[in-house]
């Protein structure tokens, strides 16, 4: 397969695709929108991660909530969207929420005093956020799409997160690997929002299953544009 002829170079907010009947935007920071739903979703903010490593005795620069904030604040700004739906790991322990700085606080709960924010509880925070501005489910259902943290086997087109997929790209004499939205026709997994995000290779085993991967095409997130391409066309 000819590697360069399958990637489509997109812009920051990526063209509109199709996921289960719905149009969706993938953009360069991780989140996706769907424009004839009003809806903007991102998962595993793990805000306060800095902080729950320092509880724990190690220490890491504290910029890590203020980043994911402000790279959250810009794309709600880019899309205006009707409803925010957060897929879980919001905060990146269970006290996160209640620990969080008060100024900090205040910056968060006015994003989500905007429009219709919806929390899904994930396994770093499965107590809810302490709180804050709007709804909170272990699993929410919106226009026939089941918004969950962690994948199921559930029947229906479903959109999670919590694996932090990423690809890498093999190419003569290097590889490049990303953050990446991995769909195929009935689920789609979001990366990681967070600025200290991380990622796991779709090749994992942990990803064994959960995809048909003749049908999964990959969305890899570069510095101002998406790159898109079938898994296939990835490499050995």
């Amino acid at each position: 397969m000819n590697v360069r002829a399958s990637i489509e170079r997109e812009g920051q907010a990526g063209r509109a695709r199709r996921f289960s009947g719905h149009a969706v935007q993938f953009d360069a920071s991780g989140a996706a929108f769907f424009p004839e739903l009003g809806l903007l979703v991102v998962s595993d903010l793990h805000l306060e991660r800095g902080a729950a490593h320092a509880r724990r005795g190690f220490f890491l620069p504290p910029y890590d909530t203020g980043r994911t904030l402000a790279a959250l604040a810009a794309v709600i700004t880019r899309y205006r969207p009707a409803r925010v739906v957060s897929l879980g790991d919001n905060f990146h322990d269970r006290v996160g929420a209640r620990e969080m700085p008060a100024d900090t606080r205040e910056k968060l709960a006015s994003l989500a005093q905007d429009c219709d924010w919806v929390w899904i509880n994930g396994n770093h925070d499965p107590d809810g956020v302490g709180g804050l501005p709007g709804r909170v489910f272990d699993v929410w259902t919106f226009e026939g799409l089941t918004f969950c943290h962690e994948p199921t086997r559930r029947a229906g087109a479903e959109i999670c997160g919590h694996l932090h997929p990423s690809a890498v790209l093999h190419r003569p004499g290097k590889s490049v690997r990303r953050p990446c939205f991995a769909a195929d026709e009935l689920r789609l997994m979001l990366p990681a929002f967070a600025t200290t995000r991380g990622g796991l290779d779709l090749r994992h085993r942990a990803f064994s299953g959960l995809f048909n991967r003749k049908l999964l095409n990959v969305h890899m997130l570069g510095p101002d544009r998406v790159y898109s391409l079938p898994f296939a066309a990835l490499g050995c």
